[in-house]
């Protein structure tokens, strides 16, 4: 009798792993363009901008414990509203044209505000839930992941192994967008963001194909995790 294996599950387009490594090696690329250029702020995630606020506010520096609220408020408004790919690309299309004299606040605000959006939109990757914008979750599940490969050494179940590829692709991306980020800030300084506007574009394009030729029917199904 012949073999029944299960069907492979359907994923949109918007869950596919490319999706997502596209997306999290933006997001490295952007925590090198506002560390470096805007104000040494990380804009993709806020533990460190909340430990820093809190440095402050330990040393009694009101002023400066202030000013980590500004990208800690954009992020929240960002999660708030949260959805089209298109609001990144234009947010990143103006913020090329940022002078290297404008204040950093503004761009610190906008990246905080679109990462947010993506970081609440974009959540599992065909499956396995993971994050776009930030890295320490996939260290977290690297290390997972290793320690079931040292008990699961003389099991025949390696299905752990499918999650933690997944997961060390996402931390790779995000490395490469950092070290493409920090070279091309060198080159072209506050206009170096414009380079991200290529896979956003990419990404956009594909999906709003999708919506209107193979998914069509699907518009209204929410992705996995939502």
């Amino acid at each position: 009798m012949k073999e029944q294996h299960p069907a492979e599950p359907h994923y949109l387009t918007c869950e596919r792993n490319w999706v997502y490594f596209t997306l999290i090696a933006v997001a490295g690329f952007w925590g090198a363009y506002t560390y470096l250029l805007r104000g040494n702020v990380f804009c993709n995630a806020q533990t460190g901008n909340v430990v820093l606020m809190g440095l402050a506010l330990g040393s009694a520096e009101w002023a400066k414990a202030g000013y980590y609220l500004v990208p800690i408020s954009a992020y929240i408004l960002g999660a708030f509203v949260s959805e089209l790919m298109l609001i990144e690309m234009i947010a990143v299309l103006g913020l090329g044209f940022l002078p290297e004299t404008a204040p950093v606040q503004i761009c610190q605000v906008v990246i905080n505000f679109v990462a947010s959006m993506q970081y609440n939109t974009f959540r599992q990757a065909e499956g396995v839930p993971v994050a776009t914008t930030f890295a320490t979750n996939h260290i977290r599940q690297i290390g997972v992941g290793l320690a079931k490969e040292l008990r699961h050494r003389h099991s025949a179940d390696k299905s752990h192994r499918r999650k933690l590829a997944r997961h060390c692709g996402m931390l790779f991306f995000f490395i490469l967008g950092a070290v493409t980020g920090t070279v091309f800030c060198h080159l072209l300084v506050g206009r170096a963001i414009w380079l991200t506007m290529i896979p956003l574009g990419i990404i956009f394009l594909t999906l709003l194909h999708a919506d209107r030729t193979t998914e069509k029917e699907l518009v209204e199904q929410k992705p996995a995790g939502h």
